[in-house]
């Protein structure tokens, strides 16, 4: 047997110690896919996309408010369908009524005979009716046969037209919820098509930018502020530079209020929701835009942290920030 050289023998451990680690560190099985991962797509990749969505949502939202057209006709329908069962069901309470007190007449004066038994929906109380009816009496049946027929068509047509509504509601939610998942995808292939604005540290900060332009922000806080009101809507207005040396981020370009009501009132429930829906778009963007911080309703959100912290009562529906989203970037 042939005897290692003592080199080689310092150098077998090691050999040893590097199979082993080996073993651990490599996976049992490699992907079919050889382990790398899918490339980003490039932005004439999401242009494509967003063709192809804008054009699948241009379809689907003609169908929607073709739908909504039709829906508003079916509406119209059921409604008179409704009106008309009310007026028959009117005159067949009142002829029923009619007919009772015929029976009641005829039963007291000695009358005998029966009432015919298609009359099946007037409960006669087993009174009878005499088999040949006067002439004046033999119309009033006639003219409850009459009224009958109308109040069993008009009721029928109630319960198909109420049908049809039925349908064409849940069709028509199918429709909106189709054309919102389209919408949503082109939002996000929007938000990705648009380059991280300025320049990011090795260590992940943001290189402070100067303001610039008439409306005195920053190109990455003009960015945020122009996707947010495409995006959202901001009917109340965007307030952002101000000259006041307030200690934030106002006076510097760097912060921009999304007002959601008007002097100082409590925003509606539905402005709510749209601040909280800015407020989870900042959060989902803020590493890609350079989001720093989020105030909205007492609450600050911060990129150091990603939580939200209950804020100090600032005395005021506007200084706590219920009326509008705060957002500060880097």
């Amino acid at each position: 047997m042939a005897v290692a050289a003592p080199g080689d023998r310092r150098r077998a451990p090691l050999r040893v110690l590097l199979a082993v680690g080996l073993a651990v560190s490599l996976p049992m099985t490699v992907p079919a896919s050889g382990g790398h991962a899918d490339p980003k797509p490039t932005a004439k990749q999401l242009r494509k996309e967003l063709s192809a969505l804008q054009k699948n949502s241009d379809k689907l939202i003609a169908e929607y408010y073709s739908s909504r057209h039709e829906l508003q006709k079916v509406e119209k329908a059921e409604k008179a369908a409704r009106e008309r069962l009310r007026v028959a069901q009117a005159d067949f309470d009142r002829e029923s009524a009619q007919l009772r007190l015929m029976a009641t007449e005829q039963y007291i004066s000695g009358g005998t005979g029966a009432i015919g038994v298609m009359f099946g929906e007037v409960d006669l109380n087993g009174l009878a009716l005499v088999e040949a009816m006067a002439a004046e009496q033999g119309a009033r049946l006639q003219g409850f046969t009459d009224v009958r027929d109308r109040h069993r068509r008009a009721r029928t047509e109630a319960k198909d037209r109420a049908d049809e509504l039925s349908d064409r509601i849940k069709e028509l939610e199918k429709q909106k919820k189709a054309a919102e998942k389209v919408i949503g995808k082109i939002k996000d292939r929007i938000d990705r098509l648009y380059p991280t604005p300025g320049v990011r540290r090795p260590d992940g900060s943001w290189v402070p930018q100067l303001p610039s332009g008439p409306d005195n922000i920053t190109p990455r806080m003009r960015l945020v502020r122009n996707l947010i009101a495409e995006r959202f809507g901001v009917p109340y207005g965007i307030g952002c530079y101000r000259s006041i040396q307030d200690g934030g981020e106002h006076p510097l370009g760097r912060a921009c209020d999304f007002m959601l009501s008007r002097g100082g009132a409590m925003p509606s429930a539905a402005e709510v929701r749209r601040g909280n829906e800015i407020s989870a778009w900042a959060i989902k963007n803020a590493q890609r835009l350079g989001i720093m911080y989020i105030i909205y309703r007492q609450r600050i959100w911060h990129a150091r942290t990603g939580a939200w912290k209950v804020m100090s009562n600032r005395g005021g529906t506007t200084a706590n920030h219920y009326d509008h989203p705060h957002i500060s970037v880097y």
